[in-house]
């Protein structure tokens, strides 16, 4: 009898097949972490100088906090709301955006701008010799007293101009005798003939 060479022929591997286990993490490196976590903790407990700002709480830091929130920054509420308009120099644009540089309405009276900047305007305004009609938006909506104060005081102050600055109280005065009001001035006629 012949045998057959072709399908007798063991394969033979030369690495065994592998087999997936269950191999735990062994005990000591669980053991090693464990006590890493509990010293790290320990260390940042007793040593309150190193813990992160966020996680300090010093009372007079809390107090400081509590009894006078941050003051409105009136040069970088100008920069995100009014530049674009009247540009970073305050020159405005001929034709289309009044400039606040030199502008009787921005250094007349205080109560003005501050109406200007609750209800904004919609109509002719004259500004510096020449006439703009546009929409200028309403801040009474978005901006506190404090943040349009600040902005008035920021424009009142800069692009040659030197006009007193506004407070929160006044911009509040105003917003109260407005009342219910929500429509934009009609122009610079209907500002002008305000008391």
């Amino acid at each position: 009898m012949k045998h057959d060479t072709q399908h007798d022929t063991i394969q033979t591997r030369e690495y065994a097949e592998p087999i997936e286990q269950a191999n735990p993490v062994p005990w000591l490196l669980g053991l090693v972490g464990a006590s890493l976590a509990v010293w790290g903790v320990s260390y940042f407990l007793l040593n309150p100088d190193l813990a992160p700002a966020s996680a300090k709480d010093t009372s007079r830091d809390a107090v400081t906090s509590a009894a006078a929130p941050a003051a409105a920054d009136g040069a970088q509420i100008f920069a995100s709301r009014c530049a674009s308009c009247h540009q970073a120099n305050g020159a405005g644009l001929p034709g289309v955006f009044p400039p606040l540089a030199g502008s009787a309405w921005v250094n007349g009276d205080a109560k003005t701008v501050s109406r200007i900047l609750l209800l904004g305007i919609n109509g002719k305004i004259d500004v510096a010799g020449a006439t703009f009609n546009g929409t200028m938006p309403a801040f009474g909506t978005t901006l506190s007293d404090a943040e349009i104060a600040a902005v008035a005081t920021h424009v009142r102050a800069s692009f040659g101009n030197k006009s007193a600055a506004l407070t929160a109280d006044l911009v509040k005065g105003e917003r109260t005798a407005l009342g219910t009001r929500t429509t934009p001035w009609a122009g610079g006629d209907e500002l002008s003939k305000q008391p």
